[in-house]
């Protein structure tokens, strides 16, 4: 019979929304499945009115006599990225230390970090790693252990009723990080070669009304629209009328879990090729040169120009899905616990 672990789980969490977070809940909600025990903590503020029901207690900013209960209560203590404002409850109460990375820690213009963010990577050096992706591994040269993120497939899915009948599809923050401006500029080009594909921008941002005028100046005004920030469940179903879902992100992005919900939902996935993002597409699409105008369009002239090859696209994604469903990863993570446990 397998060992049942208490796991204290540090990381932002509801009602704070975003990629972290819904990590941390699939997993959470896995574990509790498989018979663990799991308490949440979390540094965000939950308003009265925002308040719902989990299977498994979240804690919102605990007293520091509560953490030392918590620490002591734990057999795992997991940490989403390293936070160095709730790590000292640790160095009072031993356990296992377990620290899930999720992002590069912050990194200068000039290619250094500091003290801060080196002071984090002394201590994960020290304690048991995950990595959501080769690239973050390979970035803050550590040991540990890659294990790639879920995506919710019980939302993001093909449901054998889908009607694809707009081409192009972007969902992220309209921040200039994203890259949504050379993804419009593409298009402009594309009209010269007399392609002319939809695209829905699926988010809001600092950027939107930048982002407005370039649509007008670029006179694409009946190509594109702007569907706004939407809930998951929405989402879901506006990826399923997509044929492609573009990436075209400047920031080398960690990871990219919209990648795999847009393949999920049966999306060819063409996105730049920065940090973890080429590894969370892997053969559900294909990637271009990062900030390369000309190459995302010529890819994307290609796609269009080639529909027969879509399909393909579409069954390789489905072994590489098979990685991240969520009850998956989360037997990796307990793989790596009990490792540790067996080493007290």
């Amino acid at each position: 019979m397998e060992l049942k672990l208490k796991i204290l789980i540090h990381a932002r969490f509801y009602p704070s929304i975003g990629g972290i977070e819904t990590i941390a809940s699939l997993l959470a909600h896995e574990w509790v499945k498989l018979g663990e025990e799991i308490i949440v903590v979390s540094d965000v503020i939950c308003p009265p009115d925002k308040k719902r029901e989990f299977p498994f207690p979240i804690i919102y900013r605990p007293s520091p006599i509560k953490w030392i209960k918590l620490i002591r209560w734990c057999d795992v203590y997991l940490q989403f990225n390293v936070s160095l404002k709730v790590i000292w409850p640790r160095l009072l109460v031993r356990r296992p230390m377990i620290f899930s990375h999720q992002s590069w820690y912050w990194i200068s213009r000039d290619g250094g970090r500091d003290w801060h963010e080196q002071f984090k990577l002394r201590l994960a050096a020290r304690a048991t790693n995950i990595f959501a992706s080769r690239a973050i591994a390979d970035e803050l040269k550590i040991p540990g252990e890659v294990i790639p993120n879920p995506y919710n497939n019980t939302l993001f899915h093909q449901n054998g009723v889908a009607n694809r009948n707009c081409e192009l599809g972007f969902v992220g923050r309209l921040v200039s990080d994203k890259g949504v401006d050379g993804l419009l500029n593409a298009l402009a080009q594309l009209k010269g070669q007399g392609l002319r594909p939809k695209l829905t921008i699926i988010g809001d941002g600092s950027e939107r009304s930048v982002l407005e005028h370039l649509v007008k100046t670029l006179k694409l005004d009946g190509q594109v629209s702007f569907a706004g920030a939407q809930p998951q469940n929405r989402v879901a179903d506006l990826l399923q009328r997509y044929d492609i879902l573009v990436v075209p992100s400047l920031w080398p992005e960690p990871f990219g879990v919209v990648a795999l919900e847009g393949a999920a939902c049966g999306c060819v996935v063409l996105g730049s090729d920065g940090g973890g993002l080429p590894e969370a597409i892997g053969p559900a699409g294909l990637t271009f040169q990062r900030g390369n105008v000309a190459d995302l369009t010529a890819k994307l002239s290609c796609l269009l120009r080639h529909p027969e090859e879509w399909n393909r696209y579409r069954a390789a994604a489905k072994a590489h899905l098979e990685r991240h469903q969520p009850q998956s990863v989360a037997m990796r993570y307990l793989e790596v616990m009990r490792k540790q446990m067996l080493k007290r």
